[in-house]
């Protein structure tokens, strides 16, 4: 189905009305404009450094956004710098958390496009729900990864606290032959790997 050409096309929301939890601190609005930290230039728009400093980016993080189509000035100053609205910086954390997330630039870019080509809204948001939901699956499979290997940390520093009372004479590979732990007990894997020739 062709978009009506009179039809706008569907722009990324630059606040979480798609689910991205905006960044906040504890006791502060989310977007803290302070007139004594950030050059605002005409109507209380952001120059780049502004917004990379914000929103905890590099100028050429920012530089290179815009590059890409990710992020668009709203405006030049009579300068000719570039402006951006203060809901810039919601955007460029939404780049930043789609990176932690193991999206590369190139694909934000195509998740992008697909959205801004997208002839319906509801096709818009069902496209991103897709991405979101696959990204949740493997997000939470690599908690369960990350959750044994931190099982294992924990049981392996409390198998290691023993050779602290270790006669400091005996020689490294008396481990293999370890008589501080009991014989049926086994030595969990990030102990026993450093103790395999």
């Amino acid at each position: 189905m062709a978009r009506n050409i009179d039809q706008p096309p569907h722009r990324l929301p630059l606040a979480n009305s798609i689910g991205i939890p905006e960044v906040r601190e504890a006791s502060a609005p989310a977007l803290a404009l302070p007139a004594t930290d950030v050059d605002e230039g005409e109507d209380g728009l952001l120059q780049v450094g502004d917004l990379a400093r914000l929103s905890k980016k590099t100028v050429r993080a920012i530089h290179l956004y815009e590059e890409l189509g990710l992020l668009r000035p709203h405006a030049r100053s009579k300068g000719r710098y570039r402006l951006f609205s203060p809901d810039a910086v919601v955007r460029v954390r939404w780049i930043g958390k789609l990176q932690d997330l193991g999206l590369s630039l190139s694909t934000i870019q195509t998740v992008v496009r697909e959205w801004e080509m997208s002839p319906s809204a509801p096709g818009a948001m069902a496209k991103m729900r897709e991405v979101y939901r696959q990204k949740l699956a493997s997000t939470r499979s690599q908690i369960e990864r990350l959750k044994a290997l931190e099982g294992e940390l924990a049981e392996s520093l409390k198998y290691l606290e023993t050779c602290d009372t270790c006669d400091p004479v005996r020689l490294f590979p008396a481990c293999n032959c370890c008589d501080l732990h009991e014989h049926d007990e086994r030595a969990p894997e990030l102990v026993a790997g450093f103790r395999v020739t």
